[in-house]
């Protein structure tokens, strides 16, 4: 396309465009599923096109309240590291071994996509054990 060529849209792409795009994220992701779901059409890259800026400013805000899906990424062991190892084994119900693995790939995601409830308690349990988690 040309440099300074003005493309023409419909009226009706226009309508659906703007629809998108002031979706909240609950919206979003429940459009995504749908999607996925009814035509099997998956987003690029985690739905990056949905997560698009928003168009008027403030929304930012709104749609980072409304969060409802964390990740649980272990970040630590401390010096405890075999009751770190016990413990994610135990909550993930992974084997040992694996759950080794994860524990000495800090940074490693433990979880993703829980609610914030299963996420605290995630975290309340493994760093009772001396290790260290952070909620995305």
């Amino acid at each position: 396309m040309a440099e300074g060529a003005t493309m023409e849209f419909s009226g009706e792409t226009k309508t659906l465009g703007d629809q998108i795009a002031n979706l909240t994220l609950k919206q979003a992701k429940e459009l995504s599923d749908y999607l996925e779901n009814a035509y099997g059409i998956k987003p690029a890259a985690g739905g990056a096109v949905m997560m698009a800026a928003p168009a008027e400013g403030g929304g930012g805000a709104a749609a980072a309240a409304e969060k409802t899906e964390f990740d649980v990424v272990l970040t630590g062991f401390g010096d405890k590291k075999l009751q770190v190892v016990k413990v994610v084994k135990d909550l993930l119900g992974v084997p040992l071994m694996e759950a080794k693995k994860m524990v000495e790939a800090v940074p490693a995601t433990l979880k993703q996509g829980i609610s914030k409830e299963d996420a605290n308690a995630l975290k309340t349990k493994i760093e009772a054990e001396g290790g260290s988690i952070e909620l995305k």
